[in-house]
């Protein structure tokens, strides 16, 4: 007997990545055991050069895979070079170095993955060649006149559940066919391993319906919201005082920070970033209590209760989580860290 292992990966593709993914046919004898690594050809997917094209596939992460049921799994890779040393687009590696580096300061994320659905070239639920009425309605709508995509949203939902995902919601989003879902509260490894997988899901359930997902920060230039990937963050003494959570806010906003962050946020970040929409502009900091129109908002009842979480509003849907996490652990962790707040 045999069960089938859907091998995932990211792809080198710029500038914003892709994920792949391909079928391996495994024995009953596998199941429970150490997955085995896999090969692939990197000149196909921008990691390689055609005379040297072989790269290595390590499995990082498995879970049930609700699309083909039964024994069949999902399994998320790291890509290797073939001297097994991390490829060069393998942002995880980097990660997982700070994530030990400050592990006791039990860094955790949850992450609000915004998309939009496309079908026949229009954003679902837009007219061809026209526009629908202005944002507002849509917003954690209901009703066939401003919720378009609601089946697809509902089964891609159930296929994460049954994945085993950390998914914790979700909700229409400002402009038509335009969704979040959101994914932790999670340690770091864990909630970007998880974030790629919900996103291969996505795409994947998406297709039942012929629709294709997208994570474009600006799928629709003019008077609409784009799509983040708003990051909430805390640590250990963030969760137990208020001087931790100002003093993260305060690290972001140092010296070249601020632009060091948001360059890595995501390609397209300054047609988000404007300043409009929900949006503080791409190339000035700030941060406040309860405001939407900074770069970090701290939610107002972490301010009443005096410890809590931090919203890092700047990302872009299509930011490398593996990148976002890293950052934000090690630039708070580190002045959490100096400041003695740990």
């Amino acid at each position: 007997m045999t069960f089938k292992a859907e091998y995932i990966w990211i792809d080198g593709t710029e500038p914003t990545a892709k994920l792949r993914s391909k079928t391996k046919i495994l024995a009953d004898d596998a199941k429970g055991a150490e997955l085995p690594i896999w090969g692939f050809d990197g000149s196909s997917t921008n990691q390689a050069e055609g005379h040297a094209s072989d790269c290595v596939l390590k499995p990082v992460f498995s879970c049930p895979d609700p699309i083909r049921g039964g024994d069949d799994i999902l399994v998320l890779c790291e890509v290797l070079n073939i001297d097994m040393t991390p490829h060069a687009g393998n942002t995880r590696a980097a990660l997982v170095e700070v994530a030990e580096k400050f592990t006791a300061q039990e860094p955790i994320f949850g992450i609000e993955q915004e998309y939009t659905f496309f079908q026949d070239g229009y954003p679902l639920g837009f007219p061809k060649g026209g526009f629908p009425a202005p944002q507002g309605g849509y917003y954690c709508g209901v009703g066939a006149d401003e919720i378009f995509g609601r089946d697809v949203v509902e089964a891609h939902l159930e296929n994460c559940l049954a994945a085993g995902l950390g998914i914790s919601g979700i909700n229409a989003e400002v402009m038509p066919g335009q969704w979040e879902f959101q994914v932790g509260p999670l340690a770091p490894l864990v909630v970007s391993d998880q974030l790629w997988v919900a996103r291969w899901l996505l795409y994947r359930t998406a297709e039942d319906f012929g629709v294709a997902a997208t994570l474009d920060p600006k799928p629709v230039k003019g008077d609409w919201n784009g799509a983040g990937a708003h990051t909430n963050f805390s640590t250990k003494a963030m969760r137990e005082g208020y001087d931790a959570i100002i003093t993260a806010c305060e690290s972001l906003g140092e010296g070249s920070k601020p632009l060091d962050h948001v360059k890595r946020y995501g390609a397209g970040i300054d047609d988000r970033l404007t300043g409009l929409h929900e949006t503080a502009p791409w190339n000035e900091y700030s941060y406040g209590v309860s405001n939407r129109g900074a770069s970090v908002r701290i939610p107002w009842q972490v301010e009443k209760d005096g410890k809590g979480y931090i919203e890092d509003r700047r990302p872009n849907a299509n930011v490398d989580p593996y990148v976002v996490t890293r950052l934000l652990v090690d630039t708070c962790c580190s002045a959490l860290e100096k400041a003695g707040q740990v």
